[in-house]
C-alpha cells in the first residue's frame, strides 16, 4: 500500500478522522490540519443547485463536503469533496480550473460522481472571474495558493475526507484538466509527485509568465497601433490562405492542417494589390500577423515564447475571442495579460501596456511569477519512480496557448530524462484542427474533460487508467468530430491522434472521414 494511504488509515485508527464510514453528516466533526468543514450533508439523487452556476441534473445520491483551508494567515482556500453514496470505484479524481480560477468547478465534480469517483475541486483561494487577477494585488501568498498550493491542499484534505467516509483510502488517484488546469496538472507531477497516480494535462498554460509576456507583446503589436489591428472580418481570408498553403500535407485536403509545424505560410502573400478589403491585408497587418505566427522575441531576436499555428483562425472559439477581439483591447488574451502585469508584476492597477518594453519588462514579469506559477521543470523522475503516468494533449489550432509550447515542454523532458525513460511514462497527442481544449474543424472529442466516449481506444481518460492499472501503454487515440454538440447528433469524421512525434497520413484508399484509413507515421520536419 502506498505511503499516503497508510497515513490516512493511521489517522482513522487514531481517531483523527472521527466519523463512522458512510456517515456523511458525521464528517462535519473531522479535524484536519488548517481546515474547517462548513458543510457535510447527503444530497439525494436527481438535481442539485450549487451555490453558483446553473442546476446540475442526473446526479446519483452523494455526500457533499465543503470547507476552507488556511495554510497561511492570508489563505482562504474554499473546496468541496463529492462522494457517491453507492457504487464508489475506489478512486479519487482531482478537478482543475481554467483561467485565473476563482470558483469551484461544480460541473467537473458532477461528472466525477456520475462515473463513480470521489472528487474534489477548489477555487484556489479567491473568488473572482476567470480573467480577473485583482485578488493578487499585494497578496503574494494568494498567488502561491493559486499557483500550486491550493490544488495540493485540496488533494491531501480531499483524500482524507474520502478515506473517512468510505473507511479506506482511495486505491488510485487521477487528475485531468485543461488550460490553467493543464498547468495545475503539471505542477502536481513536478512538485507533488505522490498526489496522483495518473495525470492528464491538456493545453497546459505551464509557462505562465512567458505566455502572458507574449500576450502583452502581441497586443502591443496588433492593438497598440490602429494600423496594425486585424479585424475579425479578415480572419476567414487568413484561414483560407493558410489552408491553401498547407492543407493536403497528410494526403487529404479536408480543411485541417495535420501538422502546422511544417507549414510555411507567408502573410506577405495576402498584402492588398489594390484597395483594402476583407480579402487582403495591409502591410502593417501582414507584419502583425507574421509576428503572431512567429512568436515573441527579445530585442536581439531570441525567442522567449512560440507563436500560433496557422489554420483555424476564423473558427468559433478561435482568434476572434482570444486574439483580435471585437475591437482593439477587447480580446481574452489582452484581459489575461493586463491582469497579470497590473496585479502581479507591477502592483499597479493603472499600468499601461503601451509602455511595455520586451527587454526591460520581460525579466520583471518572469521574476514576479516563475517560482509560484510556472510548471516547466523537466525532471519528472520522482513521479516516474513511483509509477506515475502522464498524458499531454494540445489542439494545433489553439488560439489561447500556442500548441508548440507543449511540444517544447515534452522535448525538454526527453532531453532531461532520455527518450527511452520518457516513453515509459509520458505520451503527447497533438490534435489537428482542434481549438482550445476542444471544438474546431478537426476531430476534437476523445474523452477529454470528462466527455463520455467509447473505450480506452477512443477515450483518453480510460487509456490513462488502463496504463496505470494494467500497464498497457496507449498508442493512437481515435478522435471524433460530431455534427452537433454530442454523439447523439452523429459523427462527421474520425481520425487517429498519434503518439508524438508521429502524425496521421491517409493510406490512399477508403473514406477520408474514417480513422481506419489513416496510419500514424514519422513526422515530417
Amino acid at each position: 500500500m502506498r505511503t499516503h494511504g497508510l497515513a490516512l488509515l493511521t489517522l482513522i485508527a487514531m481517531g483523527g478522522l472521527n466519523a463512522a464510514a458512510g456517515d456523511c453528516e458525521g464528517l462535519a466533526k473531522l479535524t484536519l490540519p488548517g481546515t474547517a468543514i462548513t458543510v457535510a450533508q447527503t444530497q439525494p439523487a436527481g438535481k442539485f443547485q450549487p451555490p453558483s452556476g446553473g442546476a446540475l441534473d442526473n446526479l446519483p445520491a452523494f455526500c457533499r463536503v465543503a470547507g476552507v483551508i488556511k495554510p497561511t494567515p492570508d489563505s482562504d482556500i474554499k473546496f468541496e469533496v463529492w462522494m457517491p453514496a453507492e457504487g464508489w470505484k475506489g478512486k479519487f479524481q482531482g478537478v482543475g480550473n481554467g483561467g485565473f480560477a476563482g470558483s469551484i468547478s461544480y460541473g467537473g465534480l458532477a461528472d466525477a460522481v456520475r462515473n463513480g469517483y470521489a472528487a474534489a475541486s477548489t477555487d484556489t483561494g479567491h473568488e473572482a472571474g476567470g480573467t480577473d487577477a485583482s485578488w493578487a494585488l499585494n497578496h503574494p501568498e494568494k498567488t502561491v495558493d493559486f499557483g500550486h498550493r491550493a490544488i495540493h491542499e485540496m488533494t491531501v484534505q480531499g483524500k482524507a475526507i474520502t478515506a473517512a467516509y468510505y473507511g479506506s483510502a482511495p486505491k488510485r488517484s487521477y487528475f485531468s484538466s485543461c488550460s490553467n488546469g493543464g498547468r495545475q496538472a503539471l505542477m502536481e507531477a513536478q512538485r507533488y509527485p505522490a498526489d496522483y497516480d495518473g495525470i492528464i494535462a491538456g493545453a497546459p498554460a505551464n509557462y505562465w509568465t512567458n505566455l502572458l509576456i507574449s500576450a502583452i507583446s502581441n497586443m502591443k503589436a496588433t492593438a497598440g497601433d490602429a494600423a496594425s489591428y486585424i479585424p475579425q472580418s479578415k480572419l476567414p481570408a487568413i484561414q483560407a490562405a493558410a489552408l491553401h498553403a498547407c492543407d493536403g500535407g497528410d494526403g487529404v485536403s479536408d480543411g485541417v492542417i495535420e501538422n502546422p509545424g511544417i507549414c510555411r505560410f507567408d502573410p506577405a502573400t495576402m498584402i492588398c494589390k489594390g484597395s483594402e478589403s476583407d480579402a487582403c491585408l495591409t502591410a502593417p497587418q501582414a507584419t502583425a500577423l507574421k509576428k503572431l505566427y512567429d512568436g515573441t522575441r527579445t530585442g536581439k531576436g531570441k525567442k522567449i515564447f512560440p507563436g500560433y499555428a496557422p489554420g483555424g483562425e476564423a473558427e468559433q472559439g478561435g482568434w476572434g475571442p482570444w486574439i483580435t477581439g471585437q475591437a482593439p483591447e477587447k480580446s481574452l488574451m489582452f484581459a489575461f495579460g493586463i491582469n497579470y502585469f497590473r496585479n502581479i508584476v507591477f502592483s499597479d492597477p493603472a499600468w499601461d501596456y503601451k509602455t511595455f518594453d520586451i527587454d526591460r519588462d520581460a525579466p520583471k514579469a518572469i521574476a514576479a511569477g516563475e517560482a509560484a506559477l510556472n510548471a516547466t521543470n523537466p525532471d519528472l523522475a520522482a513521479f516516474r519512480n513511483r509509477g506515475g503516468k502522464l498524458i499531454l494533449y494540445h489542439g494545433w489550432s489553439d488560439a489561447a496557448i500556442p500548441a508548440q509550447n507543449v511540444i517544447d515542454y515534452y522535448e525538454s523532458v526527453v532531453k532531461k530524462m532520455g527518450a527511452a525513460k520518457t516513453a515509459e511514462f509520458v505520451r503527447l497527442y497533438m490534435a489537428p484542427g482542434m481549438q482550445h481544449c476542444g471544438g474546431g474543424s478537426g476531430p476534437n472529442v476523445f474523452g477529454q474533460g470528462g466527455v463520455a466516449r467509447g473505450d480506452a481506444k477512443s477515450n483518453i481518460g480510460m487509456a490513462l487508467e488502463q496504463w496505470v492499472e494494467s500497464g498497457v501503454a496507449p498508442n493512437e487515440i481515435i478522435a471524433a468530430k460530431y455534427k452537433g454538440s454530442n454523439a447523439a447528433s452523429g459523427v462527421v469524421r474520425t481520425r487517429p491522434l498519434c503518439v508524438y512525434p508521429k502524425t496521421a497520413r491517409y493510406k490512399g484508399t477508403g473514406s477520408t472521414d474514417d480513422a481506419a484509413n489513416f496510419a500514424c507515421s514519422a513526422q515530417q520536419r
